[in-house]
């Protein structure tokens, strides 16, 4: 089977590396692909150097970088990991056969601290994951542990129906949607989270990037689940509106007279803004449903990872 290394970088001359050395040690059947996003170090120059396939992307931010990784590189098995060398590659064969032999579409590699240094993975980080993927998990389901991990594994058909529409670093969230809103077998498996190579320094910002990604989540919430969104907001506009219009009911019928006109028409305007809320939670229901058919219909058009294993001649 053909193994694809895609690896997104910004500045990453100090890692990138170590990276690619990785996995020549751990998964030298792969062939690595390093994406370049418009560095202004020695990314590029140090990943031809060892060996990697090099691939300039000008668009800045992660999203935009996947979106051309998953374009462009033809594979049977994807291995996505960021450029920092912070992911510990040695359990990769384990989840690639986790991948295949449970044909899957995506295995995650969960963070788990190693300890040595309190800044690799700090509290605030920590708690902002579990918020964020607490927060994907009541929406959408699923029991991911680390929904924001940047080490991943995915099979041809997941890649190649993947939309990609994010920008930056809230393309973990949208990977994630993707695969449960597919309803695609995935799994987890806990991999070692390492410090930094000694110079480099994080591209993330806990609070920017923290925001972006609830965002995500938000857009994700209105575009994949619109009946219950505007159902939610249709119940909020009826009860104000019911709260508002009682004391008036009251009133007019004790002395048959509406003594604040204004709030009466406030009262009836938010009930016709809950019942079109309602509405058009229906209506984008149903647009909903046909773009999730169509992405499932690209999905089933190719064969799983197990099927892609199996020689011709055995099927």
């Amino acid at each position: 089977m053909r193994i694809a290394a895609v690896i997104p970088c910004y500045n990453e001359a100090l890692a990138i590396g170590q990276v690619i050395d990785a996995f020549r040690t751990h998964l030298p059947q792969a062939e690595v692909h390093v994406f370049d996003n418009a560095s202004t170090d020695d990314t590029a120059a140090v990943a031809r150097a060892a060996g990697a396939r090099v691939t300039g992307v000008r668009l800045r931010g992660k999203g935009n970088v996947v979106r051309r990784m998953f374009a462009d590189v033809e594979a049977d098995i994807y291995v996505m990991v960021d450029g920092d060398a912070t992911y510990d590659l040695a359990r990769l064969p384990e989840m690639i056969e986790l991948l295949v032999s449970g044909n899957l579409d995506m295995v995650v590699g969960a963070r788990q601290d190693d300890h040595q240094d309190a800044q690799t993975y700090r509290r605030g980080h920590r708690l902002g994951n579990r918020m964020l993927t607490g927060a994907v998990v009541q929406l959408f389901g699923g029991e991911f542990s680390d929904m924001l991990s940047g080490l991943r594994v995915f099979s041809r058909r997941y890649v190649k129906s993947f939309p990609a529409l994010s920008q930056g670093f809230e393309i973990e969230t949208e990977l994630t949607v993707h695969a449960l809103e597919l309803r695609m077998p995935w799994d987890e498996v806990p991999v070692r989270y390492l410090s930094r190579p000694e110079g480099s320094e994080s591209k993330l910002s806990t609070y920017r990037d923290g925001w972006r990604i609830l965002v995500t989540i938000t857009k994700l919430f209105v575009s994949e689940r619109p009946l219950l969104f505007f159902m939610i907001v249709a119940g909020v506009l009826a009860a104000a509106s019911i709260g508002l219009a009682i004391p008036l009911l009251v009133t007019f019928i004790q002395t048959g007279l509406v003594p604040r006109l204004p709030t009466a028409v406030l009262a009836t305007g938010m009930m016709l803004a809950a019942m079109l809320s309602a509405s058009c939670g229906a209506v984008l229901r149903t647009v909903t449903l046909g773009r999730r058919e169509v992405k499932r219909i690209a999905y089933l058009a190719i064969p799983g990872a197990a099927q892609r294993a199996t020689p011709a001649s055995e099927r």
